[in-house]
């Protein structure tokens, strides 16, 4: 190519570039978030940690973002820190709803910060017609292998055995069959010594019933002491479970889990009821587990979701996403899909539709898919669901925040 043509070439590319820059900016009007609001679905889920209470985030330029999780208490304190922001700046208003209050965020509060920081991508995807999976850099997956842990499959009867249940479940289209150690009814006795020999009969009937090359895997509830989750994995590590879920107690992970990784060869996935990716760090860093249950909203949101992805490609690590809700659910399918890692999604619903979600996620054959639509894909119908909560007014009382010289933001 000769000096003239080069130079023609590459003011056409510099005008396309500019074109859509100017496109760009055009599909980001400037605005302000005018009012949060916050409803309960029909037949809310019982568990705080696992809130599907349905969050909106409104501005005045006629664009709804649609989040999920909190508490009513969480919401209403950090979306005061939102009312009159743009809502552009999702990493500086995360920042904002973290630190500007004198105690450090807890697991309730970074979850209410993840329901609204689901919103605020939705609410940006829209903006820019895009999906959030495409702002994020695009999907590196055709889809996000499932598992079931409740949800219905077809053809499994009450009273069916853990192989039928098995055979089935990978029949369906599902890439593992998961189960429970030795599952007993609430409320009842649970003796460790006397469940783990019922724990290996059970997974012997897991393995059978997914066949020589299928995958299964077993949550531990955290029920075992150290010492009975060391047993209890040396029992079944040659049925070679997928991964062996929260072997040992929450509290006891960073003691403990690096000390039955030295003891055992089972692949371990821990951390659904954890919160954010400092917690994650050590384990990770060291390979003392092999998937983080990181899920959204728990950890705070997309945004530090991408951050605990970026530690797990560092360290070769997957992720298997707890199940919380449907709009979380469509969050992490639009999250994980541009993660380059391992991912093996929790999924309940069995691909039916939800009343106050005409709209929601894309499943078939045990897979859930990303798809085109702006934003997280998700739709709301408003007549389903109960406002609890509406917030219009920014919240300064017991508030403030520091800022550094170039204006980031910094601790109190």
């Amino acid at each position: 190519m000769d000096r003239r043509h080069f130079l023609q070439s590459l003011c056409k590319t510099s005008a396309l570039a500019l074109g859509w820059a100017k496109g760009a900016s055009a599909a980001l009007p400037k605005m302000k978030i005018t009012r949060v609001r916050a409803y309960t679905p029909p037949n809310p889920n019982p568990l705080f940690n696992q809130s599907d209470v349905v969050v909106t985030i409104e501005t005045d330029a006629g664009i709804t973002g649609i989040g999920e999780g909190g508490s009513k208490q969480m919401l209403e304190q950090c979306a005061g820190r939102l009312i009159g922001r743009d809502p552009q700046y999702i990493e500086r208003l995360w920042q904002d709803m973290s630190r500007a209050f004198f105690y450090p965020a807890g697991r309730e509060k970074e979850d209410a910060i993840g329901a609204l920081d689901l919103a605020l991508w939705d609410l940006k995807g829209k903006a820019l017609q895009l999906p959030v999976h495409q702002i994020l850099g695009g999907a590196v997956r055709n889809y996000c292998e499932c598992y079931n842990t409740a949800g219905s499959i077809p053809g499994v009867q009450p009273g069916m055995s853990i192989r039928e249940r098995a055979q089935l479940t990978i029949a369906a289209g599902y890439r593992a069959f998961r189960m429970g150690a030795a599952d007993t009814p609430a409320n009842t006795t649970f003796n460790t010594h006397e469940k783990l020999n019922q724990l290996y009969e059970e997974c012997v009937q897991a393995r059978e019933g997914v066949g020589k090359n299928g995958d299964w895997a077993v949550d531990f509830h955290q029920r075992f002491d150290l010492t009975e989750a060391v047993r209890g994995c040396e029992l079944i590590q040659n049925l070679a479970p997928y991964f062996v879920e929260d072997p040992v107690r929450t509290e006891a992970f960073l003691e403990d889990i690096p000390l039955l990784r030295h003891k055992v060869s089972v692949p371990i996935a821990a951390g659904e009821e954890w919160g954010n990716r400092w917690d994650f760090n050590k384990l990770v860093e060291n390979h003392d587990i092999d998937y983080v249950r990181a899920t959204l909203p728990n950890v705070g949101g997309i945004t530090e979701m991408v951050k605990i992805a970026a530690i797990c490609e560092t360290h070769f690590t997957g992720i298997i996403p707890h199940f919380t809700g449907p709009i979380a659910t469509a969050a992490l399918v639009n999250t994980l899909s541009t993660f380059s890692g391992p991912v093996l999604m929790e999924y309940n619903f069995q691909g039916r539709t939800l009343p106050h979600l005409p709209v929601c996620l894309d499943f078939k054959n045990g897979k859930l898919y990303p798809n085109e639509r702006p934003g997280l894909g998700v739709e709301l119908d408003m007549k389903q669901l109960t406002q609890i909560a509406e917030i219009t007014q920014p919240v300064t009382a017991r508030a403030q925040t520091y800022f550094r010289p170039d204006g980031s933001i910094t601790n109190w």
